[in-house]
């Protein structure tokens, strides 16, 4: 092949193309290098040429070349036959965002702003697709509209919903609404499915401008209200991978169901140490063991992991279900775990009394929390006692005596741990991470799988514990990682953003409160004003808004650091059992120990972190999602009853309120707040009514009768109580947050100080 081109387009990646391919031709990044330059389309003969494409094996291969940057939206063809940049043809590439009301948005991969899809566009896309789009104005909002101009990629094959029959032809309402049209299905297409069963349909025939989408039913799930069928829509509906392939479970059961003797060969051996597992009551799968001593004027703290590594190996088909998995998804009483449970249960659970293989770090503490030294090694171990949260706080905390007795061997080293703990939160402190306390909740279920009640989830002192440990443990893996150049996946947590940054200060200052650090504040700054604010009956408000001006923790090779946790450096290694990143890191740690070259690169590690982040964010939606429902259910024989609650949420058509003592969310819409015209004020999370000038604000509270609950849409319906309609007084939020009314023709002052 001819490699002669003009000097100023000499390939940047033509060694990597030679080393890849037999007949290599010039690279993608040479095609956009020449675009950008010449700045106009060119012709194929145009680009060819001046990049040196000669011989017609080349042209073959270079053509294809072209189609395929063409399909990613690297490329676009113009009507004259001409390759031009889709940025210089105001072009958008980018992933469908469905909205239930039809319209939809285009997420920019250039992180430019959203396009807006209205829902003419959004006929012949689906919620998913990759798709490139061209700006074709700006609506009356001021957003920047899209036409779409090409589908790139399909971003699902299948459909879970409702079959609907009909004479001719049923349909499936699906489940996910932002995918808001239904699909047909054609008689003799639906696979048994009778009228309002929940089905999985296979999409045979896409939408278009003139027609929507088309499948074929390939999966009856049952009934509507079946017990656990939420769970079931939610797993499809969400792609997540949940049926295990021959292969992988093949692969897991060729081990052994004890250590081998020759997988304990040269690795450390901590059986005589009295390691112990603390985890819930219900816990099946054991990740880490805990094992403190004294040591000088401070701690030896052992954190023992599974070592999932030594049994998951990279490209294996273990490997490649889990990474395709992400992580374990745990859906009340239900877990889609990430690995089989021949591991995740048995062999790579540190169970009692029996030896696992682990992975573990040793640190040697100071009497501040500081950690002075550490190291990481390949062991073996066998946990002493399997212990529960509750049983350890009854140990420690309330001084149980049947239980010490019980665990008298042991209780030494559990009493370790608990100094240890209280140094370690002590530092935590003290170096201003931000913990917000704000309440989870667990739902409790009757021998039918039916709510029986929602509860508030407590923690103690030991899952503190458990915590500072994991921390500690995690902190050590970063910092080694760090210093060998490792690109692995870091957790990395961004600060606010300075527009969320804006909108905060704009509350606070309504307050009478201020963020310190500037345009650039820490998770100190955040710390100190979370501890001004304890006590205070607005606490839980001002935690939610703190906690909604921050970013979604990711997983990513680019190490810049943990914002709230106040840590430069911090990456997951305690739970390669149910996480992907983790195992990860346990492999690099491997490497560094062994010192062999990580075959991973930093491209290969940030694909690697956007999707355990993907994976991580579809677990969320989906369990949220179940747990909506399943709270929406708990309601269905409540309309008509009256609750206190407390406005959790602020919206441009009504109020969210999350009732006291069952906590639940639903909806008192802005029609039903009274007669007045009510504007929504983002900044000051509140709904103020024109001529009453009621507000409604986040974290007041109210009294909602409930309306309607419609399980199809997981929703809640409240109107506020009589007395609340007729007069929801502002006193009902804390006095130092009243404002004096204002007085006919006098500008009301922004603030108060000395508070």
């Amino acid at each position: 092949m001819s490699t002669q081109k003009p000097p100023s387009f000499n390939d940047p990646m033509a060694e990597r193309e030679s080393a890849r391919y037999e007949f290599p031709v010039p690279s993608r990044e040479a095609v956009l290098a020449l675009l950008a330059e010449r700045g106009e389309p060119l012709s194929y003969d145009e680009i060819a040429r001046a990049l040196g494409v000669s011989d017609e094996r080349d042209h073959t291969a270079f053509a294809r070349r072209l189609r395929a940057m063409e399909r990613d939206g690297q490329l676009i063809q113009n009507r004259r036959g001409r390759y031009g940049l889709p940025a210089k043809m105001d072009m958008v590439r980018g992933r469908v965002v469905g909205h239930p009301d039809g319209f939809g948005f285009l997420i920019a991969d250039d992180g430019t702003p959203d396009l807006f899809l209205s829902p003419r566009e959004m006929r012949q896309v689906l919620h998913g697709d990759r798709v490139l789009a061209r700006v074709a104005g700006i609506d009356q909002r001021g957003r920047r509209e899209g036409a779409v101009v090409e589908v790139l990629e399909r971003g699902r094959q299948s459909v879970v919903g409702r079959y609907v029959a009909a004479e001719n032809m049923g349909f499936i309402v699906p489940a996910d609404k932002r995918m808001a049209q239904n699909v047909a299905v054609p008689a003799g297409n639906e696979g048994g499915a009778r009228d309002g069963q929940i089905v999985v349909a296979q999409l045979t025939q896409a939408p278009t401008k003139r027609s929507g989408p088309v499948g074929k039913v390939v999966e009856v799930l049952g009934e509507h209200m079946a017990p656990g069928m939420e769970i079931e829509v939610a797993i499809r509906a969400h792609d997540i991978p949940h049926a295990w392939p021959p292969e992988v479970l093949e692969e897991a059961g060729r081990f052994a169901l004890e250590v081998p003797p020759e997988a304990a060969a040269g690795r450390v051996d901590l059986r005589s140490l009295p390691l112990v597992t603390i985890d819930g009551e219900d816990a099946r799968d054991f990740d880490d063991a805990v094992y403190c001593e004294r040591d000088g004027r401070g701690w030896k703290l052992i954190v023992a992991i599974a070592d999932v590594s030594y049994y998951v190996k990279p490209g294996s088909a273990l490997d490649r279900e889990a990474y395709q998995r992400g992580n374990s998804v745990y859906f009340p009483k239900h877990v889609v775990p990430m690995l089989p449970e021949a591991l995740s249960n048995v062999l790579c659970s540190i169970n009692p009394k029996v030896d696992r293989l682990c992975m573990a770090c040793e640190m040697y503490i100071g009497p501040r929390g500081e950690i002075k030294d550490y190291r990481f090694m390949e062991a073996i171990m066998r946990s002493a006692a399997r212990l529960t949260y509750t049983k350890v706080a009854a140990m420690l905390v309330t001084g149980d005596a049947t239980l010490r007795r019980e665990y008298a061997d042991l209780f030494p080293h559990l009493e370790n741990l608990y100094a240890l703990y209280k140094v370690l939160h002590a530092a935590r402190q003290k170096r201003g991470a931000v913990d917000f306390e704000l309440p989870e909740t667990v739902i409790l279920f009757d021998a039918e799988r039916k709510i029986e009640r929602i509860v508030p989830l407590q923690r103690n002192d030991a899952h503190r514990l458990i915590e500072e440990c994991m921390l500690a443990a995690n902190v050590c893996a970063a910092e080694l990682l760090k210093e060998h150049k490792i690109p692995a996946p870091y957790r990395i947590h961004e600060g606010p953003t300075l527009e969320k940054l804006t909108d905060l200060k704009n509350f606070l200052f309504e307050l009478g409160l201020s963020l310190g650090g500037g345009d650039a504040p820490k998770a100190p700054h955040y710390a100190k004003l979370l501890a001004s604010i304890a006590g205070r009956p607005d606490a839980r408000l001002i935690q939610t808004v703190l906690l909604r001006s921050l970013s979604q923790a990711i997983y990513s090779p680019d190490n810049i650091g943990h914002f709230a946790l106040g840590y430069p450096h911090y990456a997951h290694f305690t739970s390669p059992i149910r996480r992907y990143p983790d195992l990860l890191v346990h492999r690099a740690i491997k490497d560094i120990l062994h010192k062999r070259p990580h075959p991973i690169s930093l491209d290969l590690a940030r694909q690697q972190g956007e999707h355990c982040s993907m994976t991580e964010r579809r677990a969320d939606e989906a369990t949220r999602e179940v747990t909506r429902w399943l709270k929406t259910e708990y309601m269905m024989d409540k309309i008509g009853e009256e609750f206190d609650g407390i406005i959790s949420g602020v919206t441009q058509f009504g109020i969210f309120v999350e009732l006291r003592e069952v906590y639940v969310d639903g909806l008192v819409h802005i029609t039903a707040l009274g007669n007045d015209y009510y504007h929504f004020d983002p900044a000051k999370h509140r709904l103020l009514g024109e001529r009453t000038r009621q507000e409604y604000r986040l974290g007041d509270a109210v009294r909602v009768r409930v309306m309607r609950v419609d399980l199809d849409e997981a929703k809640i319906d409240f109107e506020l109580a009589d007395a609340e309609r007729r007069d929801v007084k502002s006193a009902k939020r804390p006095a130092e947050t009243q404002r004096p009314k204002k007085r006919a023709g006098k500008r009301r002052k922004r603030g108060r100080r000395g508070r």
